[in-house]
Formats: structure tokens, C-alpha cells, sequence
């Protein structure tokens, strides 16, 4: 069980703070719901008690952790699939399963491949739901805004694609 003010992630939307515990009437049923703030997006999701362990809620990262996010963005392992459908699903998978890992593959190989070769329209919006996801935790763990992190990515792929060129 989670209290207020745990740094949560909620798979497919992103990380954020329990603000409350509310008990709402719907429908004649009385259940009681986490409300999370969300700070990308400035959202604020309200989950079941009794649905937690479906949606998949959990922990932020440790701070330890992030280092090994790091690797996975800064890595240029890119073994994706050349099948559109297949490489969206199997991304769609990684961002449902809601580890900050696998969303920093979907984010590294999107990339990747948007500047290599463009993105079509759907993996394009799958990108930004990706990296919103993934900085909101980066942002809840690292205590930083999320300029730091949009700088940082950019840095990063500013980097990777100057080591493709000298590579060539």
C-alpha cells in the first residue's frame, strides 16, 4: 500500500506523487482511489485501491538506478525490428510493462531510427509518450525539471549522432 506523498509510476502515463486518498461513490459503489499528480502534463489520475496491482503502480527508481538508464539511452544497440507492425507492438509492450528500463530502449530506438531513417506518423506519437514517461520519472528521482532532462536527451543523441558521422 501506498502512502501520501510516495513517488509512484503509473505504466502508460508517467510518474508522480500520491496527494490524497479519496473514497468516491460511483454508481452507488464506494471505493477508495489514490489521486497522483502527474508532473509532465500536469495530470492527475485517480486508481483504484483494488486495481493496483493490475495497472501495474510500483516505486520510483532508486536513485542508484538512473545510471543504468543512462547506459540504455547512451548505448547504440539498436536490434530492432525492420517489420513496422512488429517493432510498434513490441515497443507498445515495453512502454505497457512500465519499467523505466524498457522505456528507455523504446525511447533509444526511436530515436535512433528517427534519424536514421524518419518515423512514421504513429511511432512519432509513441516517441513523445515514451520520453514524457520516462522524464517524469527521471524528474521524480533526480529531483530535477524537466528542462535538465530534455537537455540532457538532447545532448545525448546530439552526441550519438556526431559518433555515427566519424563512424561512416
Amino acid at each position: 500500500m501506498f502512502n501520501i506523498g510516495d513517488k509512484v509510476v503509473y505504466p502508460m502515463h508517467g510518474a508522480g506523487v500520491i496527494e490524497a486518498i479519496e473514497e468516491q461513490e460511483i454508481l452507488g459503489d464506494f471505493k477508495k482511489y489514490y489521486v497522483m499528480k502527474i508532473p509532465v502534463g500536469d495530470m492527475k489520475v485517480m486508481i483504484p485501491l483494488d486495481n493496483v496491482q493490475r495497472v501495474g503502480l510500483r516505486d520510483v527508481i532508486e536513485k542508484g538506478s538512473v545510471t543504468e538508464v543512462y547506459q540504455i539511452l547512451e548505448s547504440c544497440d539498436d536490434a530492432t525490428n525492420v517489420n513496422w507492425n512488429r517493432r510498434y507492438r513490441a515497443n507498445m509492450d515495453k512502454i505497457k510493462s512500465g519499467s523505466i528500463y524498457k522505456v528507455a530502449e523504446v525511447v533509444r530506438s526511436l530515436l535512433l531510427r528517427e534519424k536514421s531513417k524518419g518515423l512514421s506518423t504513429g511511432e512519432r506519437r509513441m516517441l513523445e509518450s515514451a520520453k514524457q514517461i520516462l522524464m517524469s520519472e527521471l524528474m521524480m528521482v533526480k529531483g530535477i525539471d524537466r528542462n535538465e532532462v530534455t537537455d540532457y536527451l538532447e545532448k545525448l543523441f546530439d552526441h550519438q549522432n556526431l559518433y555515427e558521422a566519424e563512424t561512416l
